[in-house]
């Protein structure tokens, strides 16, 4: 089975450019030489027709210098004339008195047709002026057969002009084959040049080919420089972004697969050890049931936290919508009241309409209020708040707990990371407890609005977990991939914040 020639891009680019160009100049020398044979034509002509008028002009005004009479026949004229006309390059002239060819003119031929019998027979039966053409030693010759008579001489004569059309086309076979050599030449060149800078233009589709073959699943972190601002850039850039894409999946597969496994393995030999050492006893059955049942709980809770952080790096996890921040506000609020004995209380409400996703952002902010819950006791205060400061959107969760130790500030948000702090025992437990899920779940939630999250502790202690997102009004449009970066808009704080009545000092502490 033979191999497949591969053709490469390079080499068909350069291919197509040189049949153009060659094309072109086959034409050009093609039309050349139709252009110069057809002015050889047009100017042996119009030699020939010169010399017919010559003639006739000096047989009209003929005379002999030493005597000034005219000659005495037509051989003595043509003699005469043969003698002051000299033929031009390429050119001969004979005269042919009856039948035979009597005087040549002085300059040698390239060929002698005068001495040719056929030709001489030719010439000598016409009647009338005659333009043809014959072969020669030198080629084709173009003749002009021009018959003179005289009163008082019988004889037939003519002046025969011959033309070696032939030897004057070599000049023009010349040019030519110059004018191809040249244009080989330069075909040449522009197949050189072609192919350099078909090699150049095409380095950055080869630069995405053998980066395409050499990345694995275990690298994907190389990337094409990019060049100019053309098409083959573009085409580099779009090729960067879809490997930032696939190494952002393969990492979130590797952290899901990595986390899962991490994680399920401590319910699972839990699970399997009680199963192992469960006896027929109804009351411990029933213990181990119970406990069986709060480890597949735990799993299906993590297991579910997984998911939604998998999911939290895909185009389509967020769907979004208008949100009034003050609704989501009073709502979280109103929901959060379930999660456990506590004094909840509304913060700062911003009475403005953004873009977002409200049941991503209520997500995160429940999310936070059970983390609150775990970490208060009961009738401490929980705050919920949302305000707009300098182009931004805050959105917090405020408690009275023991706060968070500096050097977990930063790590808490990554995932099956807990802080040092412990719980207190409280009443309700929120989704992903005990996991150190929901924190990152809360990150990727703000990720995927374009914003961040942190944590403060305020100066009178407890924490306050913040999202701090883009401010989007809900009139402009949902920024695509390219435009993200782009600069937020800033709205007054005059209109983008209304107190509720709560205390002030819940809202200073959020701007800070």
């Amino acid at each position: 089975m033979t191999a497949e020639v591969r053709v490469t891009a390079r080499a068909r680019i350069v291919g197509w450019m040189l049949l153009l160009v060659g094309l072109a100049l086959a034409g050009s020398v093609a039309v050349t030489w139709s252009v110069l044979s057809a002015r050889l034509d047009d100017r042996v002509d119009g030699e020939l027709t010169h010399e017919a008028n010559k003639l006739r002009s000096y047989s009209r005004n003929a005379a002999d210098p030493a005597t000034g009479r005219p000659p005495a026949n037509v051989s003595e004229l043509l003699t005469d004339y043969l003698a002051r006309n000299l033929p031009d390059d390429y050119e001969t002239f004979f005269s042919v008195v009856d039948g035979r060819a009597e005087r040549r003119s002085a300059q040698p031929p390239p060929a002698r047709l005068d001495r040719d019998p056929a030709f001489v027979a030719r010439v000598a039966r016409a009647r009338a002026p005659v333009y043809g053409t014959a072969p020669s030693a030198a080629g084709e010759v173009r003749y002009a057969v021009l018959p003179v008579r005289m009163s008082g001489d019988p004889r037939r004569a003519a002046l025969v002009v011959v033309q070696f059309r032939d030897a004057q086309r070599a000049e023009v076979t010349e040019t030519t084959r110059v004018l191809g050599f040249t244009a080989f030449g330069a075909l040449a060149v522009a197949g050189l040049v072609g192919w350099v800078i078909a090699g150049r233009v095409l380095a950055p589709i080869r630069l995405v080919r053998q980066t395409a073959d050499q990345i694995g699943e275990s690298d994907l972190t190389r990337r094409l420089a990019v060049r100019g601002n053309d098409d083959v850039a573009a085409l580099a850039s779009t090729f960067n972004r879809m490997l930032d894409r696939l190494e952002s999946a393969f990492a979130a597969q590797r952290r899901f697969l990595d986390d899962a496994g991490h994680e399920l393995r401590t319910p699972i030999t839990v699970i399997r050890g009680n199963l192992e050492l469960m006896d027929d006893d109804p009351a411990e059955r029933e213990e181990t049931r119970a406990l069986l049942m709060e480890e597949l709980d735990r799993m299906n809770r993590m297991v579910n936290d997984l998911i939604m952080l998998a999911k939290a790096d895909r185009p389509d996890f967020l769907t979004v919508g208008e949100v009034d921040l003050a609704d989501l506000t009073v709502d979280v609020v109103a929901k959060s009241r379930g999660l456990g004995d506590r004094r909840w209380r509304v913060g700062a409400v911003a009475e403005v309409r953004v873009l977002g996703d409200a049941q991503r952002l209520t997500q995160a902010l429940m999310q936070l209020a059970s983390n609150a819950v775990r970490h208060t006791g009961d009738g401490d205060t929980i705050e919920v708040g949302s305000a707009v400061r300098d182009g931004a959107v805050l959105l917090w969760v405020r408690d009275d707990g023991p706060g968070v130790a500096p050097p977990d500030a930063e790590r808490i948000f990554e995932r099956f990371v807990r802080g040092d702090r412990e719980p207190r025992p409280a009443g309700g437990a929120g989704p992903g407890d005990g996991a150190g899920l929901g924190l990152a779940i809360v990150a990727s939630i703000a990720r995927a609005h374009d914003g961040t999250a942190h944590v403060e502790s305020p100066p009178d202690g407890g924490a306050r977990f913040v999202l701090t997102l883009p401010l989007r009004p809900a009139f402009l449009p949902w920024p695509d991939e390219a435009a993200a970066e782009a600069d937020t808009i800033v709205l007054p704080s005059a209109t983008g914040e209304a107190l509720t009545g709560v205390e002030a000092p819940g809202d200073a502490e959020a701007a800070r």
